[in-house]
């Protein structure tokens, strides 16, 4: 059996082409096993896997909590509000006491960037980054593009345009990287100042019309205005942004070609999309959410079989 040329999933720019192609074949498999009547494998029996979530979560959390359990692992949950993180305890000696509990992986969600990178190179077990402060989201990216295959027959040579605010968004810079893997071009859309200086740099497309990007594009990935990560007002007030930025039924209607919605939650109904756009045939909004347990279930597996060895 071909393994991932990686021992942690830490960012969507550590993967190479094949690991990517890896994780989708096994998602397949796994697809299937969580639409049987009896949802569970035995695969991971013997493995131990704690659930770090230093920053809140709903869909990611639950979705990785299911993944685990469908592949019979022991999942241990942590969320630092309830635990000596608060009375100052650093990440290392939290995840060093976790893991003398004979943990063999981590999964973790941290506000700062590159958490995931630096607990790797101080812990032996392996570590799945599950959203790193703007940094990466692995995880989310891996789905949105296995729901896009599913959807559309490939990514390559595909036009997807990521909406809205890219400059907080770690779902924006791990999609980038996770659609030109696989040959599919990116472009990015939103105001001006939720878009970062240099973001033409990673070889995308910026565009600050919505309707241009939406006539341009095969899919379009609507992201949510990220105000917990805000200290400045980057736009005038949410009414103009959803004026700009938001999609609605008639601006779908009115473009020349019919558009696939995606979004990675929480969406914010009347913002960033109405509710009859979360809700119509064109979206594959629920899609992801159901992809996102097969992708998690591949990934974790991949990575455990590489710790048995």
């Amino acid at each position: 059996m071909s393994e991932l040329s990686v021992n942690h999933l830490l960012g969507i720019k550590y993967l190479n082409q094949k690991d990517i192609e890896l994780i989708f074949e096994t998602a397949d498999h796994f697809k299937e096993v969580i639409n049987r009547p009896i949802k569970k494998v035995p695969s991971l029996r013997d493995i131990t896997i704690a659930n770090l979530f230093f920053e809140n979560s709903t869909r990611t959390k639950l979705s990785f909590e299911l993944a685990e359990k469908r592949l019979s692992a022991d999942v241990i949950n942590f969320s630092s509000g309830q635990s000596s993180v608060k009375k100052g305890e650093t990440l290392i000696d939290t995840v060093n006491n976790i893991l003398s509990m004979k943990v063999d992986m981590v999964v973790m969600r941290h506000p700062n960037p590159g958490a995931g990178i630096f607990l790797s190179k101080h812990v032996k077990a392996s570590i799945v980054n599950a959203g790193d402060g703007a940094h990466e989201h692995p995880t989310q990216a891996l789905l949105d593009s296995y729901s896009i295959r599913e959807k559309l027959g490939d990514v390559a040579g595909k036009k997807v345009v990521i909406v809205g605010d890219i400059l907080h968004s770690r779902v924006a810079l791990s999609n980038i990287f996770a659609l030109q893997l696989q040959g599919a071009e990116v472009m990015v859309c939103g105001p001006k100042t939720l878009l970062p200086k240099y973001i033409s740099e990673l070889g995308v497309k910026v565009e600050t019309n919505l309707r241009k990007a939406l006539n341009w594009c095969d899919v379009a990935n609507m992201l949510r205005v990220q105000n917990e990560r805000m200290d400045i007002s980057y736009f005038p007030s949410t009414r103009e942004y959803t004026q700009q930025f938001g999609v609605n039924k008639a601006l779908l209607n009115s473009l020349n070609k019919e558009i696939t919605i995606m979004h990675p939650g929480p969406i914010n109904r009347g913002v960033e999309i109405t509710s009859d756009v979360a809700d119509s045939n064109q979206s594959i909004i629920l899609n992801q959410v159901e992809n996102g347990v097969a992708i998690r279930m591949a990934v974790i597996y991949l990575l455990a079989s590489k710790i048995k060895q």
